[in-house]
């Protein structure tokens, strides 16, 4: 747990110093701010999908865990908790939004995944030290822009990585392997581009709803696999009688 101990700890300084920082900066520079992290984040989008191998994968671990985030009420849910925390701690502006966003963003992508099954199993904790970082910087820029709510989501990354991390020998075997990665790494960036979208205000999409898609993406890759050795087993089965 200590990787996510330490990434929960330079999100909440990344975003408190990018919050404090917003009082001296002007509304056009935090608009500025914000839709250039919107592009970035499009850019790592792009790169990380085009690492899939099986575009239909993708497409339908986005569709079913679009659709299993919705029966669950995830983006609901955190929206509902992000609301009360709006109206008890007196958020203003984009403050669900601020929640909602880098919650989303700090824990899609195989950095988060390995990073997790790495500290839980060999308690190394160099991956999740580097995404510690980036997430640092991410949530300062985030925060100067939407203010202290990003401070909030600090509580879904310990709660998601550290959940992950004690899952981790069950999960041990994505991280040996290539195709599984590489439909994850798929799957997080098309959840990259909806979040890109959002930070750019192109399209709003219930981002947090697609969480199960993370998980679906590599037990397609290992439904399809044994479909095709079934198959192979059939036509050797034939050739055979023959």
């Amino acid at each position: 747990m200590r990787g996510t101990l330490l990434n929960t700890a330079t999100v909440t300084v990344g975003a408190t110093v990018g919050w404090a920082a917003s009082t001296h900066i002007p509304e056009d520079y935090k608009s500025f701010v914000l839709s250039g992290l919107g592009l970035v984040t499009l850019g790592l989008g792009v790169k990380l999908f085009l690492q899939s191998k099986n575009v239909m994968i993708v497409a339908a671990s986005i569709a079913l865990g679009g659709i299993i985030g919705m029966a669950m009420g995830i983006q609901h849910g955190i929206e509902a908790v992000a609301e009360w925390a709006k109206s008890s701690l007196g958020g203003e502006g984009r403050f669900v939004e601020a929640i909602v966003t880098p919650s989303v963003l700090f824990c899609i992508g195989p950095t988060t995944l390995l990073g997790c099954i790495q500290d839980g199993i060999e308690r190394k904790i160099e991956l999740l030290a580097l995404k510690s970082t980036m997430d640092m910087f991410a949530a300062m820029f985030l925060a100067a822009s939407l203010g202290w709510g990003v401070i909030l989501s600090a509580i879904v990354v310990l709660v998601f990585q550290g959940a992950l991390t004690m899952l981790a020998r069950p999960l041990r075997p994505l991280a040996n392997d290539p195709e599984m990665l590489a439909e994850v790494s798929g799957t997080g960036g098309a959840m990259m581009l909806a979040i890109g979208f959002g930070l750019l205000e192109i399209k709003s999409l219930p981002t947090a709803n697609y969480l199960p898609a993370i998980f679906l993406a590599p037990l397609f890759v290992w439904i399809g696999r044994h479909l095709a050795v079934r198959k192979l087993q059939k036509e050797s089965l034939s050739v055979e009688s023959n």
